[in-house]
């Protein structure tokens, strides 16, 4: 019943899709993960929150809407780091082969009469043999973690031999062998504490290449429980003597010679490794050797390849680092959120490294706009998120030692992060030397008042 004078619009994007999420020890259940975008014009200053409403059919319907309130007035139409302003929801459960419709809309409403902006997407759940749904609790009952590694050979051209591993969750199985029709059957019981078994099934008609399919007879699922397929090929030969060797004889005489020449190359090259070793030791400082863990964090255009991959193996090889970088926890980020796994890995990590790039060359964009692990690709930037982590440490005056900025040209921060001027700053290979030495003192460094005022009015607006 209220009238608003102006309301914000639709969003920009609306996303769905399945995650797993454990709840308990084998327990696991597939909730609903909603993204979406909000749209970058001037009504993002009135948005004050986003309704997702989820409905569902299949042999019942369902129907459940979340309120999303936004704890801040929006002072921008983008992220400080220039993208878009992205958000997520998880917490709506995903049942198997179900349709739901998934609708959006921002609050403050449209007034009465006036056109309400929303967006809509329809998803479709899989069943059990999708990667995601099959760690659901029902689809597990139903086999769906159950490897049976099915192998089948034709024995001749009355019998088919097939061997398959055996699941704790029973012991009843029934094995078809399928061309057009049903060419042989066979069902068995086994013991409990068997794991693999042979099964001769006899056959009418001619059964290389033809459909092996195992149904088990599980007491968790009955007779609704996940099928097996495999292919009968032809077994290989066995028995057939082999042609006696006149050159084993010869060979014989020339092992000894062989061993002892294995034996030097193995020496000498013991002795290569050592020395360098050595010298290494004599050259980096006695911790290098001790193994420290590194978080990596790098705005979005950078060249993961070129640019990231290269720097996180300068880390591990020179600089004897363990590298945390997000591409390589795609998994646990989907897991655990953005956030969460930022926060976590900031805290067991000795050292947090901005890896700033000063330029992009058209050689790196046109080779990360094709290949796998390009900004492109790259649906979450986590530098933003780092940035304000960064920016908290320092009103809180803790864990400042652990912040360091590496560039590849010298040059000066953006004006969007500006307060990592007061960070320790290294540029690639110029200081390489006093940048390893730097990653194995880690020490608590006194903070000051200069450099809490250098950055406050910067994170503050954050």
């Amino acid at each position: 019943m209220v009238r608003h004078t102006l309301t914000p619009g639709d969003l920009r994007d609306l996303r769905v899709e399945p995650v797993k999420r454990s709840v308990a020890l084998e327990d696991y259940s597939i909730l609903m993960n909603i993204s979406w975008i909000l749209r970058a014009d001037a009504s993002i200053r009135l948005l004050k929150a986003t309704k997702i409403c989820v409905t569902g059919k299949s042999s019942f319907q369902s129907y459940g809407c979340v309120r999303c309130n936004y704890t801040e007035v929006f002072q921008t139409q983008s992220r400080p780091s220039g993208g878009k302003w992205m958000f997520f929801y998880i917490g709506f459960p995903v049942e198997l082969n179900t349709l739901y419709f998934i609708g959006a809309h921002n609050i403050p409403n449209a007034n009465m009469n006036e056109d309400s902006p929303s967006m809509s997407v329809n998803f479709t759940s899989p069943g059990c043999l999708d990667h995601i749904m099959k760690y659901k609790k029902k689809c597990i009952e139903a086999g769906s973690l159950w490897d049976p590694n099915i192998t089948a050979c034709k024995k001749n051209e009355n019998m088919v031999e097939v061997n398959f591993t055996i699941s704790p969750l029973g012991n009843r199985y029934m094995v078809l062998i399928l061309t057009n029709t049903v060419i042989g059957t066979s069902v068995s019981e086994y013991q409990e504490k068997l794991t693999r078994t042979s099964v001769m099934v006899p056959v009418t008609g001619e059964s290389e290449g033809a459909v092996v399919q195992l149904t088990p007879y599980f007491h968790t699922c009955g007779n609704d429980c996940i099928r097996r397929k495999g292919t009968v090929v032809l077994c290989p030969k066995t028995g057939v003597p082999f042609p006696p060797d006149n050159r084993k004889s010869m060979l014989s005489g020339w092992l000894p010679l062989l061993a002892l020449l294995v034996a030097t190359w193995v020496l000498v090259l013991g002795i290569c490794l050592t020395w360098r070793r050595e010298k290494i030791k004599m050259s980096l400082p006695s911790t290098m050797l001790l193994p420290i863990k590194v978080l990596v964090v790098y705005p979005s255009e950078i060249c993961f390849h070129h640019t990231v991959c290269y720097f996180a193996e300068f880390l591990q090889n020179h600089c004897r680092s363990q590298v945390i970088l997000d591409k390589w926890q795609k998994k646990k980020i989907a897991e655990m959120g953005p956030v969460q796994w930022l926060t976590t890995q900031k805290k067991t990590a000795d050292k947090v490294i901005f890896l700033l790039s000063n330029d992009v060359s058209t050689i790196c964009d046109g080779t990360c706009g094709k290949s796998e692990g390009s900004p492109c690709e790259n649906s979450q930037d986590l530098f933003p998120l780092a940035f304000n982590l960064f920016c908290s440490d320092l009103r809180s005056q803790t864990h400042q030692h652990k912040y360091i900025v590496v560039h590849f040209r010298e040059a000066d921060t953006k004006d969007d992060y500006n307060a990592l001027n007061v960070c320790p700053k290294y540029c690639l290979m110029k200081d390489a030397t006093s940048f390893c030495t730097e990653l194995l003192h880690v020490e608590q460094q006194a903070s000051t008042s200069k450099r809490l005022g250098a950055c406050h009015n910067r994170c503050s607006s954050l």
